[in-house]
């Protein structure tokens, strides 16, 4: 799917579009079960330092912090909403920064390694191309035997299956985010794989949400 106009970071539609998500994102079906399936992961890993790309209102760094008191975290975004609402949430929190990052450009060096790089809902946004791009920066800035974890929504196979999925969020084709520019789950496993990750795997998928996982080679 090619979008035909990002609402995520255009100036005429990115304070609402964030807004509008935020209030429907706490009824996604299943949207939790996604979230008990990412905190599985991480409870039984220790981190240090994690980075969160898309952070949005930094709800999936908050979940990290709160699960590894002694690590600390970088939040990256580039809609002005969700880095304002990310902003208020980590006010007075040494351990959480939040800095402005469009995903379409590179991650630069300066973010420093991390033994754990996390996303949630976000990278999708990007063109392909620039998805797998991305997850091989990612491992870049990984520290050996580090971890990649992305809650992500992914492509469905038809598109019957698609407005399957979308109906049962109470939507349809006409309400689609123009922005989605999805991959199926094979294809981003493959990706990881031919990147150099090691340990690839979907550990959950409901429909269009899937958690994928990669870690850095190394120990």
């Amino acid at each position: 799917m090619t979008a035909d106009v990002n609402r995520w970071i255009d100036s005429s539609t990115a304070v609402g579009w964030a807004r509008d998500y935020l209030e429907i994102r706490r009824d996604m079906p299943y949207r939790a079960q996604g979230y008990e399936a990412l905190v599985e992961v991480l409870t039984v890993r220790r981190v240090r330092r994690v980075l969160d790309l898309g952070t949005g209102d930094g709800y999936t760094l908050g979940l990290v912090l709160g699960l590894h008191p002694a690590a600390t975290g970088v939040g990256v975004d580039l809609n002005p909403e969700m880095l304002r609402l990310a902003e208020e949430r980590f006010a007075g929190e040494a351990r959480a920064e939040v800095l402005e990052q469009d995903l379409d450009a590179a991650l630069p060096a300066s973010l420093g390694r991390f033994d754990l790089v996390v996303s949630s809902f976000a990278i999708h946004h990007c063109a392909p191309d620039r998805q797998r791009a991305l997850y091989g920066e990612v491992l870049e800035r990984l520290e050996p035997g580090g971890l990649f974890v992305n809650l992500e929504h992914v492509d469905s196979p038809t598109i019957e299956l698609h407005a399957a999925f979308l109906a049962a969020l109470g939507r349809t084709l006409a309400d689609d985010d123009p922005s989605n520019q999805l991959v199926a789950v094979d294809a981003q496993l493959g990706w990881l794989r031919d990147l150099g990750y090691t340990q690839v795997e979907c550990l959950w998928k409901w429909r269009e949400l899937a958690l994928l996982t990669g870690t850095a080679p190394g120990t």
